[in-house]
């Protein structure tokens, strides 16, 4: 299955406890951290859902 990466480019401090959750199931919780996914339509609703604290990066 194809893979892509997560790069946490925002804080989660003064967020709501869900997008930290979020964050700690895409295997970020700091900042500048990458971790390397599998592309399903669950991570990508994750990653819409903390669209503003993530960026995917190529690779």
């Amino acid at each position: 299955m194809a893979k892509m990466k997560v790069k946490q480019i925002g804080s989660p401090i003064r967020r709501p406890e869900d997008q930290r959750k979020t964050l700690i199931g895409l295997g970020l919780n700091k900042m500048h951290r990458v971790s390397e996914l599998e592309d399903t339509p669950e991570v990508r609703g994750m990653i819409r859902k903390v669209n503003h604290l993530v960026k995917v990066v190529e690779g």
